[in-house]
């Protein structure tokens, strides 16, 4: 099959068989297909689309490019159960969500991604931990997951490597935005990650990746649908990304975020309910709850018993970092330079949250890449957030700024500022967290 005709139908709109998706992933596995012809590939499905039987030929193209993970074989005794986000501020979810599952006797090998944009990454949080491997290799990554219950790193060089040259393609070409190109490439890697079910939060807002309802509705949908058509169990929940998720947004400040959650020390009462939440739906997927209110007292249970934070500790042991990394934390990471408050400019109620601007901030601070190979200052970001809705003292500060010197810190200050609306009234009751409620499982 000519690439250059598999193009030429996508792009006057027709549907592609399995066959010539098929062929043309394996070509750009391969070498075979250039970065122009691919590109062209991408362009034509950002503007024509794809139906759910063409979305998901691609999306099991991508996941059989590489390596293909099989926990049955691997003698996991449970389900393997993921969740995936679409990625905002402060969104530390994962690093208290896996282990809190796997206490629950639900098996998570949760692969994870990097800092995007304004998003901080998953992978970038777990390495500001010393000695943490987010690459251990597959045989490590199996025995991890089997002795702890979850294992949290980054993808490999051998899993869905199409959709990585693919993803590096359309992030240059204008080609990101497109919803049958995000389902592929999110259910590519969890589907070649052998997962028997995946819970995925969709965020939207200000800080999310998807700004508005309808298009977060519609990933969600994608999601769910592609997911069951290529033999994937999955159910999507639509949250609420209007403002940081933590108080921190920063890698290192994040990670201790998360300890002070497992360990009981500071709940935000937000975190918690997008936990509990999306700890439910993967109990459910995994058949080890009848119902929603059992799911998640028995998530609640894995948290306040201290079970989660074992578990979390064991992940962390297990993949480099330190032993004492739960009872001492402040011993093992960076401190940025300078710290700063931000003086909110009058007295008021916070009314609105530019959270991407936030997002940016930490980026311009030096904890988000400018670059693909750019390096991150794991130290630096925002603690102490003030939330939606708070009263604030002119003077008094809106967040705390960590950064490399006092010159940073100030123009991020300015930055900070220009990002919060205060207003005179207190504000209507904030949207909730969860804005939309898991949709039906895909098979």
């Amino acid at each position: 099959m000519l690439p250059q005709e598999i193009i030429r139908k996508k792009r006057d709109g027709a549907a592609l068989r399995e066959d010539e998706i098929a062929a043309f992933i394996a070509g750009l596995t391969h070498g075979r297909i250039s970065d122009a012809q691919a590109a062209a590939l991408a362009m034509a499905i950002c503007l024509r689309g794809m139906d759910i039987d063409e979305c998901a030929a691609l999306t099991r193209a991508m996941a059989r490019s590489g390596d293909m993970i099989d926990w049955r074989a691997a003698d996991l005794p449970g389900p393997a159960v993921d969740k995936h986000s679409t990625g905002g501020v402060g969104d530390v979810v994962s690093l208290i969500l896996a282990p809190a599952v796997a206490a629950c006797g639900v098996y998570v090998p949760m692969i994870a991604g990097r800092g995007l944009g304004h998003t901080g990454g998953t992978i970038d949080k777990l390495e500001s931990i010393p000695g943490y491997s987010t690459q251990p290799g597959k045989d490590r990554f199996i025995d991890v997951v089997r002795r702890c219950g979850c294992a949290i790193v980054g993808q490999t060089e051998d899993l869905a490597p199409a959709d990585k040259k693919l993803y590096a393609i359309r992030d240059v070409t204008g080609t990101v935005e497109s919803i049958p190109l995000i389902t592929a490439s999110i259910l590519s890697k969890k589907l070649a990650a052998g997962l028997d079910a995946l819970v995925m939060d969709v965020k939207v807002g200000s800080g999310a990746f998807l700004p508005s309802h309808a298009e977060a509705q519609a990933l969600a949908d994608s999601i769910v649908s592609v997911g069951g058509r290529a033999g994937l169990a999955v159910r999507a929940v639509i949250t609420d990304m209007d403002e940081p998720l933590a108080s921190s947004a920063g890698n290192a400040l994040e990670v201790a975020v998360a300890i002070d959650f497992l360990t009981g020390k500071k709940i935000g009462l937000r975190l918690r309910e997008v936990v509990l939440h999306l700890g439910a739906e993967m109990l459910l997927l995994a058949k080890k709850a009848l119902s929603p209110l059992e799911a998640e007292r028995s998530v609640q249970a894995a948290l306040s018993s201290g079970a989660a934070a074992e578990r979390f500790a064991r992940m962390a042991a297990a993949l480099g970092g330190p032993a004492d990394l739960l009872e001492r934390p402040e011993r093992h990471f960076s401190r940025a330079g300078t710290v700063a408050p931000v003086p909110a400019p009058r007295s008021g109620y916070v009314s609105k949250i530019d959270a991407r601007a936030l997002g940016l901030c930490v980026v311009s601070l030096g904890g988000g890449r400018r670059a693909a190979d750019g390096k991150i200052d794991p130290s630096v970001g925002l603690s102490e957030i003030m939330g939606k809705g708070a009263f604030v003292e002119s003077g008094a500060p809106l967040c705390l700024i960590h950064a490399a010197d006092p010159e940073s810190a100030a123009a991020a200050a300015q930055t900070i500022v220009k990002a919060y609306a205060i207003e005179e009234e207190a504000p209507r009751a904030p949207r909730p967290c969860i804005i939309a409620p898991a949709g039906a499982a895909g098979i």
